[in-house]
Order: C-alpha cells, then sequence, then structure tokens
C-alpha cells in the first residue's frame, strides 16, 4: 500500500529515488544518455520552478535532493521528468516496456543541519561507495559533483519531439538537433546553508567528497579490493541487472535527532487521520467534505448507469 504523499507545510527539502524495472541498467552511462538526462531535468526545472540541491544518476537508479514548496510541486516535476525519460529511454535502448518499477519514492528531510548534510554525503557517495569509481568526478554518468565543486555549468540538450512528429509528417528531412534547444539547470544551496558564501559551501562539500574517498580508498586497501573502472562500467549491457539488489525498507523521514522524528511522525499521524475521515465522508456521500491541505483527494466512486 502506498503512503500518502506528504510535505510539511511551508515546504521542505525532499530525496527522491526512483529505479529502473528489474534493476536493469537502463540509465547507463553514455555521452547520448548524459545530454538527455541533462535536459530533460533541466526543462523540468524551467516547467515547475524546483530547487534543486543534488542530483546522481547511477545506472539503475537516480537519487535527487529538492528543496519544494508541496505535494503538488512535486508531483508535477517527477511526473515531467520521469514521463520524459522513460521515451527517451526507450528510444535510445530499444525497450518498449515499462522503464520505472513504480512511483518516485520521496522522503522528507528533517530541518537540522547534520540531517541534510547526511543526505548530500549520501548522494556524493554514489560510484565510490560502491567500488565502480576511486573518485566521485570520475563517475562517467550524470553527477553534479563537479557542478557543486567547481562551479562547472550544468547543461543538457532537450529534443522536441512534438515538432520532430510534425516535420515527419510534412516529410521534411531533418537533422537531430534540428528542433532541440540547449537547457541549462540552476543549483541551489541546502537550506541549511542557503546564507553561507558560495566560496564556504564550495569547500564544505569539497571535504566531504575527500573524506568518502578516503574512507572507500581504505576499505580497498583492507580487503584487497579494485574499483570496477570507467570502462567496465560503460561496457555494461542497458538490459542486464545486477546479481543481487539492495532492498530494505525506506524511512518515512530523514532525522538528526528522535525528538525531531517523533515530531515529524506526530504531524503525518495527523495529516493521515484527517485525510481518512474525510476520505470516509466522501465515500458516505458528503461531497463538500473538506481534505487537508497539501493532499491529493480520492478519485470520486463509480457511478452506475
Amino acid at each position: 500500500m502506498r503512503r500518502l504523499r506528504y510535505i510539511p507545510e511551508g515546504g521542505a527539502l525532499v530525496e527522491v529515488t526512483c529505479r529502473t524495472v528489474h534493476s536493469r541498467f537502463l540509465l547507463r552511462p553514455g555521452l547520448a544518455l548524459n545530454d538527455i538526462v541533462v535536459g530533460v531535468l533541466a526543462r523540468a526545472q524551467r516547467k515547475y520552478p524546483i530547487r534543486c540541491c543534488f542530483f546522481v544518476f547511477a545506472s539503475n537508479h537516480f537519487h535527487l535532493l529538492l528543496d519544494v514548496d508541496d505535494a503538488q510541486q512535486l508531483a508535477s516535476f517527477m511526473r515531467f521528468l520521469n514521463s520524459n525519460l522513460a521515451r527517451e529511454l526507450g528510444r535510445l535502448v530499444g525497450w518498449r516496456d515499462k522503464i520505472w518499477a513504480r512511483r518516485y519514492q520521496a522522503i522528507v528531510v528533517s530541518g537540522e543541519e547534520s540531517a541534510q548534510i547526511d543526505r548530500l554525503r549520501y548522494g556524493l557517495s554514489h560510484g565510490v561507495k560502491e567500488g565502480l569509481v576511486e573518485k566521485a568526478s570520475e563517475w562517467p554518468g550524470v553527477h553534479c559533483v563537479r557542478a557543486l565543486v567547481d562551479g562547472e555549468a550544468v547543461e543538457g540538450t532537450w529534443f522536441d519531439r512534438t515538432q520532430e512528429y510534425a516535420a515527419r509528417r510534412r516529410g521534411e528531412d531533418f537533422d537531430r538537433l534540428r528542433y532541440a534547444t540547449t537547457e541549462v539547470l540552476t543549483l541551489s544551496p541546502l537550506p541549511c546553508w542557503k546564507d553561507l558564501p558560495e566560496e564556504t559551501r564550495k569547500r564544505l562539500i569539497a571535504e566531504l567528497v575527500v573524506e568518502i574517498e578516503t574512507e572507500a580508498a581504505a576499505r580497498r586497501e583492507q580487503s584487497g579490493s579494485q574499483v570496477l573502472g570507467v570502462e567496465a562500467v560503460l561496457g555494461q549491457q542497458p538490459l542486464d541487472h545486477p546479481r543481487r539488489s539492495k532492498k530494505s525498507p525506506a524511512p518515512l523521514f530523514h532525522a538528526a535527532t528522535k525528538a525531531v522524528r517523533r515530531e515529524l511522525y506526530e504531524a503525518y499521524g495527523w495529516f493521515v487521520a484527517a485525510y481518512r475521515e474525510a476520505a470516509e465522508k466522501l465515500r458516505d456521500g458528503d461531497r463538500t467534505v473538506t481534505f487537508p491541505l497539501g493532499s491529493f483527494p480520492p478519485a470520486l466512486p463509480f457511478a452506475a448507469g
């Protein structure tokens, strides 16, 4: 059973995760795919102005840290992102079935600085913690570490498939970039760092990256293992999948202290109770019922003829 989508009043930082069907490597890095992924991500941000603090795309899943206003903004952004990515991925790899295993998972991160930094650190470690590359900047896929540390621009290409289709219907012969535009993604600081100077934020993130890479190197030295390497990552087949996939229950919230976690759970509990009460009244025929703010009311019941 899906949890009710919930964003605390006033907005929150949210960690979004989405995995490919069967954990297949449909997001395997490549120049064409990387360009399209960033283009779609940036286009989604332009249509639904959301504050993106972090992003990384592994071969079979992706993570985003988004500072959102409410659940509707997040849903609209993710609907555009996942639907367009699915069509583009299917076109690139020749996969005609569904792309995503299920709806994206969104976990609210508390306003505590330590909680937000912990989730950023977790995202930055992708590629390194799995033993795929030695340094985060070596990941050949879409990763914002270079933008966060060095200020590198995040640009991709958006292909207007509607215009392409219309051109084909007209019998027009056009090149690949005829109906393409460059999209630029804007990165925002973590809410807890929004008042810090940009150079200070870059230094703090660079320190996190060094910690991650140093710890990974120590683990490899202790175990005698080696990284898989960029060449091997790029050599993976998109329809392959890992022998084992990590499966563990996701927390409802990310918080640093028990007190804050309890507050978030209590607020969510009141939200769920109010929603269920309103849904029950709606089932009983009360069409004037009011649902809690920030919720998605259920569809009306089927009317038999």
